[in-house]
């Protein structure tokens, strides 16, 4: 376990905020800002990302310790739990393994089954970088876009670096990442059931969840309820920002 860099804004039922693979909690600030003005909004870094330690370990499980240790020290009463892609599936499984601790959640675009490999081209990306040779942002934006095509991929990864007066880093831990990966996309074990209230939240565009998953997570969540925000890809949150927060709020407000 290790503690977990956070960023609480607003009073009231707590909503902790889990990003996905490559991402922070500078992500959700601004959705963040809004909940907050009915409840106490935790937006977390994940292990080996943003500002929380880097660590020689990053499965699932890992995580979820992670999260088990921040709602107990900060005295936390079944906090609602939003995961988006791999901090949905932290959310799933916090939810499977402990119960108990989670007064809802609300999984964005992602299912419980196995992944296949689909961020190699960003690895490459970053393994393209040599950050002793780097002189500007600029400069890292049109390396990384040698490998990764999309403009909007390429921005987003080019703010997980950091600048100082020594140069460039990169905010995210490569390696234990890169090493890791096959557990991050691995699938949730089955059998188990989280009896509580949960929401999943999909892209309309997006290719993460199929038709077949819907049926697959009301074995994990009986209850779970289906939500496809139209004209959004996997980024939900970042495409249709307005429609995700009423969803999310709806869910809450029915708590």
């Amino acid at each position: 376990m290790v503690p977990l860099n956070f960023r609480k804004m607003g009073e009231g039922k707590p909503l902790l905020i889990l990003h996905g693979l490559f991402g922070s909690l500078d992500n959700w600030v601004t959705l963040g800002r809004r909940w907050s003005e009915d409840y106490a909004v935790y937006l977390l870094d994940l292990r080996n990302h943003g500002k929380s330690p880097h660590t020689d370990s990053h499965t699932i499980e890992d995580m979820v310790d992670d999260l088990v240790g921040f709602i107990h020290d900060h005295n936390l009463d079944q906090p609602v739990l939003l995961g988006h892609s791999m901090g949905g599936k932290v959310v799933m499984e916090m939810a499977l393994s402990h119960p108990e601790l989670v007064g809802g959640v609300i999984i964005v675009d992602i299912s419980p089954r196995a992944y296949e490999r689909g961020h190699d081209y960003i690895f490459e990306g970053i393994r393209s970088l040599d950050m002793d040779q780097i002189s500007s942002r600029q400069e890292i934006e049109e390396i990384l876009s040698q490998s990764i095509k999309n403009l909007s991929e390429v921005l987003f990864m080019s703010k997980n670096i950091n600048r100082s007066s020594s140069g460039f880093s990169w905010k995210i831990n490569v390696d234990v990442l890169e090493r890791d990966y096959e557990n991050i996309i691995a699938p949730i074990d089955s059998g188990r059931t989280y009896q509580g209230p949960a929401l999943l939240i999909k892209g309309e565009l997006s290719r993460y969840v199929k038709p077949v998953d819907g049926t697959l997570l009301e074995e994990y969540f009986p209850k779970i309820k289906h939500i496809t925000i139209q004209g959004a890809g996997h980024w939900v949150h970042a495409d249709r920002p307005d429609e995700f927060e009423h969803v999310v709020r709806h869910f809450m407000e029915d708590l």
